[in-house]
C-alpha cells in the first residue's frame, strides 16, 4: 500500500481504494488540511494536472487551504468539485476514523462517504479515461476542492471561484461529487438545493431573585413568546420543484445553573431551509417583524446569516449526462432532487451548469461512516462514463 508520503503511479491510480485510504488517513477536520491536498497535488501531478495550491484568509476567520487543478488548457471545461475537509469525529466509532480500515468490504473512516471517497473515485475516473482516449480530448478536465465546506463556506470555493474569474477561466459544467444517495448508489441526483439561513436571538432581561419576580425582568417568558411566533405556521407548502420549507430550532440557552435567580438573558438559534417561495432576504424581513411583534418592548438583539439561495439546474444535458451514466452502470433510474442540506453547488451555480452526484450518504457525519468498496468501483465507473458521454459532444 502506498504511503501518503510516496509518490503516485498513473496506473495504481486507476483503483479508488488507494487514493481513499490515503485521503482518510488525513486528519483534515476543518478548517485543518493536515496533508490532504498534497496528497490529492501528488496524484493529479501524476496524471499531468497543473496544480494551483490557493490560501485564503479573513477577518476573524482561520486561514484555509484550497486547490484547483487543470488538465489541458483549451474549452469546454468539465469541472469536479469537492471538498477534503471533515467534521469532527465526535463519539461511538468502533474503528479508527482516520486508519481507512477495510473491513467486510466496507471502506471506514471520516470521509469515506462525505466526500473523501467520491474525490478518489473521480481520479480513478480520469486516470481510466486518459488511459483509453489518449490523447486527452480537446476540452479541459479540472477539480475545484476546498478545504472549507463543512465550516463557515467563507475561505474556500466562493474565493476560488473570484480567482478564477479574475484569471479569465470559465467553467462550462460541473459536478459536484457530494453524496446524494439516500440509502444506495444511483438513487438520487442533486440538481438543486434550498436555501439556508441562520439567527440568533438574544433576549435582555433584568437579573432578580426568583421570590421577587416583580423585581426583576425575566427574559424567559419574552422568549417563549417569540419562538412560539415564529413556529406557530409552518412558512409554506412547498412549490414545484421543492420540498417545503423549514425553521429548526438548534439551541434554547439562559446559561442559568441557580434555582432562586432569574437570569439576565435567554437565548436561543434556528435555522431555516428555504426554498424559491423566499430569499434571504424576504425571510429576514419577516424574522425582524415577527420577533419585534412578539417582543412587545422587550430588549432583543437579532443576528441573522444568509449562507445562501435556492437555485435549481432545470433538467437538460449535463442531468441528461449523469443520469445515463448512472442508469448504465447501476440499473437504476434516478431521482432529480432538490431535498437534503446545501452545497458548495449553491456557488458554483452562479457560473455554470451544476449538479450532484456522489456516495451513498447514510452514514455521513455519523460515527463508522464507511463506503462499500463495491460503490467505490462502481462510482469510478459512472464518473469515467460521465467523461466519455460530455466529449463526445
Amino acid at each position: 500500500m502506498t504511503s501518503v508520503s510516496s509518490a503516485y503511479d498513473r496506473s495504481a491510480l486507476k483503483d479508488p481504494l488507494l487514493l481513499a485510504r490515503d485521503l482518510i488517513r488525513c486528519a483534515s477536520v476543518t478548517p485543518e488540511d493536515a496533508g490532504a491536498l498534497d496528497v490529492l497535488e501528488r496524484a493529479l501531478t501524476a496524471l499531468g494536472f497543473a496544480c494551483h495550491r490557493l490560501r485564503f484568509e479573513d477577518a476573524g476567520t482561520a486561514p484555509i487551504e484550497n486547490l484547483y487543478a487543470r488538465l489541458g488548457t483549451d474549452g469546454p471545461n468539465f469541472c469536479y468539485a469537492g471538498h477534503t475537509d471533515v467534521v469532527p469525529v465526535g463519539q461511538g466509532w468502533t474503528k479508527d476514523p482516520f486508519a481507512a480500515e477495510v473491513s467486510d468490504d466496507y471502506l471506514f473512516g471520516r470521509g469515506a462517504s462525505d466526500m473523501k471517497g467520491a474525490i478518489a473515485c473521480f481520479v480513478a475516473a480520469t486516470a481510466q479515461y486518459l488511459e483509453n482516449d489518449e490523447p486527452p480530448p480537446a476540452g479541459s478536465i479540472s477539480l475545484l476542492i476546498t478545504g472549507d465546506e463543512e465550516g463557515p463556506a467563507i475561505n474556500g470555493t466562493r474565493k476560488v471561484l473570484d480567482w478564477l474569474n479574475e484569471r479569465g477561466e470559465t467553467l462550462d459544467v460541473c459536478v459536484v461529487g457530494e453524496p446524494t444517495n439516500p440509502m444506495r448508489l444511483g438513487e438520487m441526483i442533486k440538481i438543486g438545493r434550498r436555501g439556508s439561513l441562520n439567527a440568533k436571538i438574544t433576549v435582555l432581561g433584568t437579573q432578580g431573585h426568583a421570590a421577587y419576580p416583580r423585581l426583576a425582568d425575566n427574559p424567559i417568558p419574552h422568549m417563549i413568546r417569540i419562538l412560539n411566533a415564529l413556529t406557530a405556521e409552518p412558512l409554506d407548502n412547498g412549490s414545484d420543484t421543492f420540498q417545503p420549507s423549514t425553521l429548526t430550532l438548534t439551541s434554547v440557552d439562559v446559561g442559568n445553573d441557580a434555582t432562586n435567580v432569574i437570569p439576565a438573558e435567554a437565548r436561543a438559534a434556528f435555522n431555516i431551509r428555504f426554498n424559491d417561495l423566499h430569499s434571504g432576504e424576504s425571510l429576514s424581513e419577516w424574522i425582524r417583524k415577527t420577533v419585534d411583534d412578539a417582543a412587545a418592548g422587550a430588549a432583543v438583539e437579532l443576528d441573522i446569516h444568509i449562507s445562501g439561495e435556492s437555485f435549481v439546474t432545470p433538467p437538460g444535458p449535463l442531468s441528461d449526462i449523469v443520469s445515463d451514466a448512472v442508469q448504465e452502470v447501476t440499473g437504476l433510474t434516478p431521482e432529480l432532487s432538490t431535498s437534503g442540506g446545501t452545497s458548495d453547488a449553491r456557488f458554483i451555480q452562479a457560473v455554470c451548469p451544476v449538479c450532484e452526484f456522489g456516495m451513498v450518504g447514510e452514514t455521513m457525519h455519523k460515527a463508522d461512516e464507511r463506503a462499500a468498496v463495491s460503490d467505490l468501483t462502481a462510482l469510478t465507473d459512472i464518473y469515467r462514463k460521465i467523461l466519455e458521454r460530455y466529449f463526445a459532444g
